[in-house]
């Protein structure tokens, strides 16, 4: 089955990459200098980066669609690119990459547990909880290596959102009207609780941030609502 529009949504991924190409990396000579606590939270957030997405392109490829198939797979390359950025950024700090990190494993068991639909949910509560947690990166550090590479990545998540509500739309509209609203009010206590483990694991970083972990659990908060009218509204978007 055809789900329409992900066609635009793989130019916008390829003229990213030529634009990406074009732009080069940032400048690693230059080093960074941070704090312990925020290292500690680059590694755990480059942990979550890494990965070869195999699990998401087996089910795009079985959602029928080849545009959007295709798209996943430049999500998934721009995700590694992430991951790749986050390693040379610790690298050019003298700081070795994690090799596991739990709160990695329990999300991506969940990812897998289902379908697309699962997938996708369990996928876009880690994008919408990266967003707060760039953002803070990019604005609460003086280290211009690091708000450089928090900037790029910050960049490609705001795209990510859109592209994966585009997805969930269709998705949730092949389920009967009246259980719409519950699966992604459902979602929203998952982010929720989501917020809450990452507030509690990194807030000596987001105190470096200029940032309570009160207030970075209600800005997670806050923009949920905009994933869920994009996610049940055709033809919206979260701003």
């Amino acid at each position: 089955m055809r789900t329409g529009g992900f066609a635009e949504w793989t130019g916008r991924f390829e003229d990213e990459r030529g634009r990406r190409r074009a732009q080069g990396d940032p400048d690693w000579e230059r080093g960074a200098t941070l704090p312990p606590a925020v290292w500690a939270g680059i590694r755990r957030f480059q942990v979550g980066e890494d990965g070869d997405g195999a699990d998401l392109v087996a089910k795009a490829d079985a959602a029928g669609d080849p545009d959007y198939a295709r798209a996943v797979r430049l999500f998934v390359a721009e995700e590694q690119n992430h991951a790749r950025l986050l390693a040379r950024l610790l690298a050019a700090g003298g700081v070795p990459v994690l090799t596991r990190h739990w709160s990695d494993t329990v999300f991506v068991r969940l990812r897998r547990l289902m379908g697309l639909r699962t997938e996708l949910l369990v996928l876009m509560v880690a994008e919408v909880v990266a967003l707060r947690y760039y953002r803070a990166l990019r604005d609460g550090t003086d280290d211009p290596l690091t708000t450089d590479v928090a900037a790029r990545i910050l960049a490609d998540e705001l795209r990510h959102v859109p592209f994966h509500c585009a997805r969930l739309r269709v998705s949730l509209a092949e389920l009967p009207g009246p259980l719409r609203r519950p699966v992604m009010s459902l979602w929203r206590l998952l982010l929720l609780a989501a917020s809450l483990v990452v507030a509690l694991d990194h807030g000596p970083a987001l105190r470096r941030f200029g940032l309570t972990r009160r207030r970075f659990v209600s800005d997670v908060a806050a923009s949920s609502g905009e994933v869920v009218t994009a996610v049940l509204t055709p033809g919206a978007d979260p701003s």
